[in-house]
């Protein structure tokens, strides 16, 4: 779906009777700014906001349909003081758009003219009132009929979805994280306060019983569908697929039920637990073509950016640095096995293998392995500080036309930063950049500007 804005255009009564039909024109100039950016979010308009009864009755609206965010659009000058309570309570996301109805001023302007365009004074004054109650928001300057502001304006709106998706957002934790492992710990009280998820613990046995459960027509269904999406190797065994297919379906019929939009696993959980015979590889790697978020060894601070990433951007990929290579300039990112097909090169199969896998003592799990479509590419990682103190690092660079690495039977590629690496990796550890985090292909670094204003999140590009 796209975003959901309301657009809050503000002006003041004491214009009607200088120019009659004020309100008439510039409500129809805010409806035409809705239109123009009706390709990239449903933008909604009721009417101009005259006065602070029109500011309070119009937000309270918004809040109602369920929107993703406010967009205020100053059609004149408004004093700002009408908006800041209506503002300061609702939880919708802010914008500022610092625009105008005429790109240019000319020689032909009279009064009437320059009260039309003169939204950069009534922007100054909101603006100054939203720094001074310490209330996010976020601005855009810019032509509203220009092709850059709608891409602006569709980098914020996503941003905005973000938030929504975040504050209604449930991850699944199975088992418990990984021991010793420092930079996936995370404070649940304040990751609820700051970025919104709710982390729930799941019982083990409850997704077992589920595996009893799932019927021998389902499993043929998936099994069939995976002959038609991978290279199956044939020296993977039915029995080993047909196991990890149920296992799948078991988890995605948990998540559905429970309105989970991610979830986390670590292996010595489900390998101790004694009931399992696999690792659920494949199931992480479906499920996040799926648009679910996934991370590794219980680390819920990465699933949070992974459902952060599934909505702001789309085909995300759970990552980890897993070596570097000088000659090259880049980071070969893998991990144990998870990979989201979606971001596979276009001109090789995905292989879906039998992988020999110790970790966790338990059966081979049927494992996908591909490389990822060389071109642009965003990296993003979250870093706990310290209670509600959040940094987001974000990187972008390039995945790399590299040859097929024949031994390492995992999801695999390389990136290779826009800055050089060594410097790139000095300022990563620098700000404790953590060993796993989110990977999209194309240049996104502005969409994740944009979530880290609304989030009031230190965002540190790499």
């Amino acid at each position: 779906m796209k975003p959901q804005i309301g657009l809050l255009g503000i002006m003041q009564e004491l214009y009607d009777a200088m120019l009659p039909g004020i309100t008439e024109r510039q409500a129809a100039y805010a409806q035409a700014v809705a239109e123009r950016l009706a390709d990239v979010a449903e933008v909604q308009f009721i009417r101009p906001a005259r006065n602070r009864e029109d500011v309070e009755e119009i937000v309270r609206e918004y809040g109602a349909r369920g929107l993703d965010g406010i967009a205020i659009v100053m059609l004149t000058y408004g004093p700002a003081m009408r908006t800041v309570r209506a503002l300061l309570e609702t939880p919708l996301p802010l914008l500022l758009a610092n625009i105008q109805p005429q790109r240019a001023v000319t020689a032909a302007w009279d009064m009437a003219d320059l009260t039309y365009n003169q939204g950069i004074h009534g922007a100054q004054d909101q603006a100054n009132a939203l720094v001074r109650a310490r209330r996010p928001f976020s601005v855009i300057t810019g032509e509203w009929d220009s092709d850059a502001f709608a891409r602006g304006f569709a980098d914020w709106a996503n941003a905005a979805a973000t938030v929504t998706a975040l504050r209604s957002a449930q991850i699944a934790l199975f088992g418990y994280p990984m021991n010793g492992m420092g930079d996936i710990l995370h404070d649940a009280p304040a990751m609820l306060r700051r970025l919104g998820p709710v982390v729930v613990a799941e019982d083990l046995g409850a997704l077992y019983r589920r595996m009893e459960g799932v019927s021998d027509d389902r499993i043929g269904a998936l099994v069939t569908e995976h002959s038609g999406r991978f290279e199956i190797d044939p020296a993977l065994p039915h029995a080993s697929h047909v196991y990890a297919v149920r296992f799948e379906l078991a988890l995605r019929d948990l998540l559905e039920e429970k309105g989970y939009s991610g979830f986390s696993a670590h292996f010595d959980s489900i390998g101790g637990d004694g009931r399992f015979e696999q690792l659920p590889l494949l199931a992480a790697s479906d499920l996040m073509a799926d648009g679910y978020a996934y991370a590794a060894e219980g680390d819920t601070n990465t699933a949070t950016l992974m459902c952060a990433a599934q909505t702001l951007i789309g085909d995300a990929h759970f990552s980890e640095l897993y070596a570097m290579d000088f000659e090259l300039g880049s980071v070969l990112v893998s991990h144990m096995g998870e990979g989201n097909w979606k971001v596979a090169r276009d001109d090789r199969p995905v292989r879906l293998i039998d992988r020999e896998l110790g970790i966790g003592g338990l059966g081979n799990p049927p494992t996908t392995v591909f490389s990822a479509q060389p071109g642009p590419a965003t990296v993003a990682a979250l870093v706990p500080l310290e209670g509600e103190r959040y940094r987001l690092l974000v990187g972008q660079g390039e995945v790399l036309d590299t040859p097929e690495l024949p031994n390492v039977e995992m999801p695999y590629f390389h990136f290779r930063p826009h800055a050089d690496v060594k410097d790139f990796m000095d300022r990563w550890l620098r700000l404790g950049g953590p060993h796993h985090f989110v990977t999209n292909l194309g240049e996104h670094a502005p969409r994740w500007r944009r979530l880290g204003e609304l989030l009031d999140v230190e965002v540190q590009e790499l």
